[in-house]
């Protein structure tokens, strides 16, 4: 399951969070977020209580979108303790999200 947060919740939700997390920037009129935004849904129910996926909406949450320098979407930002540990930018394969979620554990 992917939680949509904002950047109320982002540091309780991400940076707080004891499990591996994936936050996914993007925005509703971005093409390639919806393309990704498949993928992350099935890496999520594939990973699930292994690592948490949250997606955050730029348009409607700038201040993190500025904070982790969000310039081109889609943008995953991959968090473990707290700190970013890998990116991804654009329209990527599933493998690639996949290797890249792996990475976390």
């Amino acid at each position: 399951m992917v939680v949509e947060i904002s950047d109320k919740d982002f540091e309780q939700q991400v940076l707080k969070a004891t499990l591996p997390v994936v936050v996914d920037f993007w925005a509703p009129w971005c093409g390639p977020c919806r393309m990704v935004g498949p993928i992350v849904d099935t890496l999520s129910e594939e990973f699930k209580d292994k690592v948490k996926f949250c997606k955050v909406n730029v348009d409607e949450n700038q201040q993190m979108a500025g904070k982790y320098k969000v310039m081109s979407i889609p943008l995953l930002i991959f968090f473990k303790n707290g700190q970013v540990m890998d990116q991804s930018m654009g329209a990527v394969p599933e493998k690639t999200l996949r290797s890249k979620v792996q990475g976390l554990l």
